[in-house]
């Protein structure tokens, strides 16, 4: 069980201390006044049955202010919200966008697309999309059939002479006043999430594939996003960044961010790649469980508390 509103308890915590606080100190000088004066009390308080009645009343009295200190507590754990996982009996839900810098007449986009083209056909829960450096090709979906088949005929690409006639992978567009950035393309792929901006109910992760910078060295055009808003980006929205780096490009931008969002960092190599992807999605972030509010055992706890101080208070009264 874990509380939605921790802040609830400390602040429960602080009040009960001070009441007890306030109980043991402040005086009550009402009670004094209300003792009546009576003789040989000394041999009074020493008789048997005297004793045991105060030691009766002691005792209940004692009772009735721990059960009330409990109903206190499950009423202020009631009020905190204590939640639970959800168990959907279907394994995690999964978010995953694919992110290619790469040509896709490089046969690294080409292995890539392809290990996930064989992977997609055995998900159960996941969505998964793909993301170019200037356009969705696939926006995340749960039709498996779809999402593998583009996935594949994009892989053949880099492997057919005279692949079949496809949707531009990325355009070939020149500006003379921006140049694309790492930064950029994963903030485009971040875009892809629903609600990117905050944390959803399901584990969100982007794999990369492409060098660690798209510019020729010198270009200062400026660009979109710089990388400190792309790892912002990341941490808002409770997205993971991977990155398989191909060769050619200093990588440590790339590094930086795929590390700063809790994400796994690789170079690109053609005999280790399917493992390397495989480590990655084993290591899709865990913090996103769906929970819901369970106060069922506190509020039967508190109900049962009542119960027992009506009898004790009964008990006192006596």
């Amino acid at each position: 069980m874990d509380l939605t509103w921790w802040a609830i308890p400390a602040l429960g915590a602080v009040v009960v201390t001070l009441v007890v606080a306030a109980a043991l100190v402040i005086p009550t000088p009402r009670a004094a006044q209300r003792r009546e004066p009576l003789a040989h009390t000394a041999r009074l308080t020493r008789l048997p049955e005297y004793r045991a009645v105060v030691r009766r009343q002691t005792r209940v009295t004692a009772i009735a202010v721990a059960l009330l200190i409990l109903l206190f507590a499950t009423t202020i754990l009631a009020s905190a919200r204590p939640t639970a996982p959800v168990d959907t009996g279907s394994g995690p839900r999964d978010d995953i966008m694919l992110c290619v810098g790469q040509p896709v007449t490089d046969p690294a986009t080409g292995l890539f697309l392809g290990y996930f083209a064989r992977q997609t056909l055995t998900f159960g829960t996941q969505r998964i999309g793909l993301t170019s450096t200037d356009r969705r090709l696939v926006p995340l979906t749960r039709d498996y059939q779809f999402a593998a088949g583009r996935f594949g005929e994009y892989a053949d690409a880099s492997r057919v002479p005279d692949p079949p006639r496809l949707e531009s992978f990325a355009g070939a567009v020149e500006y003379a006043d921006y140049a694309p950035t790492v930064a950029d393309v994963l903030s485009l792929c971040m875009t892809g999430f629903p609600d990117f901006q905050t944390p959803g109910d399901t584990r969100r992760s982007v794999i990369y594939l492409g060098p660690g910078s798209l510019r020729a060295p010198g270009d200062d055009r400026p660009s979109l996003f710089t990388d400190e808003q792309a790892i912002d980006m990341a941490r808002r929205g409770g997205i993971q960044v991977n990155a398989v780096a191909t060769a050619g490009h200093q990588t440590d931008a790339l590094a930086a961010i795929s590390r700063a969002s809790g994400g796994t960092f690789v170079r690109f190599d053609t005999a280790a790649l399917d493992g390397q992807l495989d480590a990655i999605r084993a290591g899709a972030p865990g913090d996103a469980d769906q929970r819901r509010d369970s106060p069922t055992v506190v509020l039967v706890g508190g109900l049962a508390l009542a119960g027992l101080l009506a009898v004790s208070l009964l008990a006192v009264r006596r």
